[in-house]
Order: C-alpha cells, then structure tokens, then sequence
C-alpha cells in the first residue's frame, strides 16, 4: 500500500515542522508520516547524509508519494537537488510540492513530457541554488553589520517573524494577491510589499535581529 509522506528541514530556529505540515495538509495533502531534519544546512549537506535523509531513502517505496514544500528541501545544491530527484523518480516514488504543485513522476514514457520534466527539474534547482546562495549572502551582511554593535544600530526590528517571511514568500510564489497574503500572515500590505520589493534586505533584518 502506497504512503504519503513529508519531507521536512528545519534549518532555523524560527522554521518549524508544525508549520510546513500545515502548509501541506492545506494544500490538500494527506500525510501519513512525516520525516524531518533539524538544524540541517541544504546548501551544504547533501540528502542522503543527513541523518533522517538516510532513513527517508531507506523507507520509501515504489509508489509511495514524497511531498516537500520546495524543492530546496531536498538540497540548494544544482546537482545535488537533480540528482536526489532523479534518484527518487528511479526507485518509483513519486516527488510533489506544495508551492505550485508541481510533480516528478518517473512513470512516464512519452518522451516529450519526459523532456518537459526534465528541464522543470533542471530550472527549479538552479532557482532553488540561486535563492539560497542570495540568502546566504543576505544573512552574512546582517550578521556582519551587527558585530561590534548595540541595538541603536540594529535598524528598526522587523515587524514579521521567520515563519511569516517564509508564508510570504512562499504565498507570493504561488501567485496570491498582497491583500491575501497579507490576510493569511496578519501582515500588512506594506510590509508585504517591502517583503516581496526587497527580500535581500527583509532578510538582513531578520539576521541581524536573531
């Protein structure tokens, strides 16, 4: 019998499994067990070497689904997300996302949706790399900017938690509206927009505050 399950990394403190559970069981998954790793750098640490990566390879199954709210769960790394998905796709298991709802299913053998596939797989991992490498780059400055300072100049603390930035951007990558997705964060439209204008710099803050 085929399960669903979720795949989770937490790689900060303020990410949490509760919240990306939610966020899949609202985009109508129904999970049957999830599989998470804490404190775990993507960018860094490929899938099958961290500690509930190994285990998740170990369990699934032909026609099991595995579902991950991006793509960047599964590594930041170009060849390290397209392989671990290649990987997945040739032990049967079928790869969902919550953002956008895409799937990497091996089954198909129509080689145009094969070729179509393929290059969706290639694209969002190099967008996955590129966004954390911006991250990376984002948190660096905050941190640095921090060192040696009090909070006089810290800058004005951010009025939105790591979870809500996350819910940002992630509702607007999905292509909800900034009045809904400020509705579902309990943000206001300003603070959407200012997320969604200048992520580098909504990041910064957030580094610098932690």
């Amino acid at each position: 019998m085929s399960r669903t399950i979720l795949y989770a990394r937490v790689s900060t403190a303020e990410q949490t499994l509760a919240h990306q559970r939610k966020q899949a069981e609202a985009a109508g998954f129904e999970i049957d067990e999830v599989v998470a790793d804490e404190g775990v750098s993507g960018l860094t640490t490929a899938l099958r070497e961290r500690p509930q990566g190994r285990r998740l390879f170990d369990m699934l199954r032909r026609g099991d689904v595995l579902v991950v709210r991006w793509v960047d769960r599964l590594g930041r790394n170009y060849a390290d997300v397209t392989e671990t998905i290649r990987d997945l796709m040739r032990l049967g298991v079928i790869v969902r996302t919550v953002i956008n709802g895409l799937t990497f299913d091996g089954a198909t053998k129509d080689p145009m949706q094969q070729a179509v596939r393929d290059a969706l797989i290639g694209f969002m991992a190099a967008s996955a790399q590129a966004q954390a490498e911006a991250t990376k780059e984002a948190q660096k400055a905050g941190i640095e900017h921090a060192k040696g300072r009090d909070d006089a100049y810290l800058g004005r603390k951010p009025s939105f938690t790591r979870e809500q930035f996350d819910a940002v951007r992630d509702g607007l990558a999905q292509g909800q509206g900034v009045t809904v997705v400020a509705s579902a964060t309990g943000l206001s439209r300003q603070t959407v927009y200012r997320i969604r204008d200048k992520p580098a710099e909504a990041e910064a803050a957030l580094a610098r505050w932690a």
